[in-house]
């Protein structure tokens, strides 16, 4: 059953600002009322907006320990010493790896090697497996991305055994900071730098920048590594303002002019390669299958396989040559293909499960628990059930003897918060507001299904549990114009804090074709036109709506909430309206 969203319209900016953007910006009056609505409310702003340059990069020594960083890696690099670059296992610590692993390259150091965990074996960040492998292997220096923030006793014990770290992080760091000889991170408090947003890949971006200008290597020389960073970027949702938005920017132009053979390689096999690569690309298409390799478990029978999923996808990611990036590509593709496969399966499983369980349907919190389940996609299947549920959630499975999982909230509710208070239950935890991950003794698990639920109940607003759809403006579809297009695209590219705007649109009807798409008809594909008003008729797709097919196709009206997109077909491109929800108009 379609969960019913309410929808919410912006308070519009103020209209004397806007007046002004339109006319200096020759820009449709409601797109300007769309930056001032965003805080881009002067005509300087939104020419920095619309023209993003790198020279307005912040220069990388404003970071904390960048300067230590620097001359650390510089030591290393000129007495030949072996380097670690040790990253995590999703796509934000995949790019980052391969990002600096191929900078050191380039400059000739040789010394090299990088390092993934396992999920399965070692969990999430440094661990004490890697820095023994570090010893063993001869490595006196350790370069840490996208995670290391809080592994204050493993830095000590590579100290020990005679290993050292530089961190590159942006999570929030724990009052105590590691005693590493740099540790990088925008988040420190004591770090003045004047973006905290940047990705894991981000910051060992700024440690290459830092790098290159110290050490004469002009920028154009480092601009190749940006179709990586996009990738990062988009995959971690990090806010596509500032900084971000200049590197993301140049980012998917070198995407899509120049990519690196490993990524030419996914935007083949995605079939990307005849159209214009966007951030949604990135996050539906390409970083999945980056991500798939760190969430799939290796075969240990076999001596041929990575010694991770995720180390897999940097050897694609740093792969120069052609035909051995297509081979790779091939093997990151069925990883992909696997994880899909076991994530809807397990995915309708906890859906059963919760069906069949009245009571378990009735709660305002979701719990479930199955030691069969893959720990990899854990944090997917939490994510699928809010979209049918639509409350907070945790998925659990049994890996290593113990229980653990992965837990989604929705907007407004402070998962953190109800976990931490189960905490006597839990052996480990952390996350943010809104997504977390979590360990326990399987003894454990029924009663904080009990706890988790009970603070649920007592603390969450009920109308929160009311999905919102958060409306940008009212618009006319003789106001989609094909100017109107081309100035909505210049608000490229979109992400948080940037999102693509939302349209209403009242009085819509069928004009034209009028079908149900997809493997198992769950989509709905129309050609729309506005009641009564002149203007255009437009191609429509409504995903996971079929519900309204036959109201439509009877040509009664809909009001609709959308956002606008190109839609690239067969080397054809046009407008499309991609509908995020469908309310019916009683006449």
């Amino acid at each position: 059953m379609p969960i019913d969203k309410r929808w919410v319209v912006k308070p519009q900016g103020e209209p004397r600002a806007a007046e002004e953007i339109a006319a200096a910006a020759h820009l449709a009056p409601v797109l300007a009322n769309l930056l001032v609505q965003r805080g881009i409310d002067t005509v300087e702003k939104v020419q920095k907006f619309f023209n993003p340059d790198l020279a307005d990069l912040h220069d990388p020594f404003l970071m904390k320990d960048m300067d230590k960083a620097v001359a650390r890696v510089e030591q290393a690099v000129r007495s030949g010493e072996k380097i670690m670059v040790y990253g995590d296992y999703d796509v934000d610590g995949t790019t980052a790896v391969a990002l600096v692993y191929k900078f050191l390259r380039g400059i000739g150091h040789t010394n090299l090697l990088f390092y993934i965990p396992d999920r399965y074996d070692e969990g999430y960040g440094i661990s004490f497996k890697g820095i023994d492998y570090a010893a063993r292997k001869g490595v006196g220096l350790v370069i840490a991305l996208d995670c290391g923030i809080k592994a204050t006793e493993k830095v000590l014990y590579a100290k020990e055994k005679g290993v050292d770290f530089i961190i590159c992080d942006h999570h929030l760091p724990a009052e105590e900071i590691p005693r590493a000889v740099a540790v990088l991170d925008p988040k420190r408090n004591d770090c003045n730098y004047p973006f905290d947003e940047l990705s894991g890949c981000g910051v060992g971006f700024k440690l290459v920048q830092a790098y290159s200008q110290r050490n004469g290597i002009p920028f154009a020389n480092i601009e190749g590594l940006l179709d990586l960073l996009v990738v990062s970027i988009a995959s971690d949702i990090v806010p596509l303002t500032g900084e971000n938005r200049i590197l993301a920017h140049y980012g998917l132009e070198r995407l899509n002019t120049a990519p690196s053979e490993g990524l030419s390689s996914i935007i083949r096999i995605c079939g990307l390669d005849k159209h214009r690569i966007t951030i949604d690309d990135i996050v539906f298409k390409i970083g999945p299958r980056i991500n798939a390799a760190g969430r799939m478990r290796m075969d240990e029978n076999d001596e041929n396989a990575a010694p991770s999923g995720g180390y897999a996808a940097v050897e694609l990611l740093v792969e120069g040559n052609r035909k051995s990036a297509n081979a790779f590509g091939d093997v990151i593709d069925s990883f992909n293909r696997d994880r899909k496969s076991i994530d809807r399966s397990v995915t309708q499983e906890a859906h059963d499960y919760i069906e069949n369980n009245p009571e378990l349907k009735l709660r305002k919190s979701t719990v479930v628990y199955n030691p069969k389940w893959m720990k990899g996609i854990v944090g997917i299947v939490a994510s699928r059930l809010i979209e049918t549920y639509y409350r907070p959630t945790v998925v659990l499975t049994m890996s290593n003897g113990l229980v653990t999982g992965s837990a989604r909230s929705i907007p407004g509710f402070d998962l953190y918060q109800a976990i931490e208070s189960c905490s006597d239950l839990l052996e480990n935890f952390g996350g943010h507001m809104y997504a977390a991950g979590l360990t326990m003794r399987p003894e454990n698990v029924s009663e904080f299904a009990r706890r988790f639920n009970e603070y649920v109940e007592q603390n969450i607003d009920p109308s929160i549990l009311i999905p919102q759809v958060d409306i940008d403006s009212e618009l006319r579809f003789a106001d989609i114009t094909p100017s109107f297009s081309r100035q909505l695209s210049r608000f490229q590219p979109f992400g948080p804090g940037n999102a693509a705007p939302v349209f209403v649109t009242r009085g819509a009807v069928s004009h034209g074709s009028v079908r149900l798409v997809g493997a198992e008809m769950e989509h709905l594909r129309m050609d729309l036109a506005q009641r009564g008003a002149s203007g255009p008729v437009l191609q429509a797709i409504a995903f996971q709506q079929p519900e309204h097919y036959e109201w439509i196709r009877s040509g009664r009206a809909v009001n609709i909430c959308y956002q606008i997109v190109e839609n690239q077909y067969r080397g054809m491109v046009s407008t499309q309206l991609r509908i995020k929800d469908i309310k019916t108009v009683n006449e």
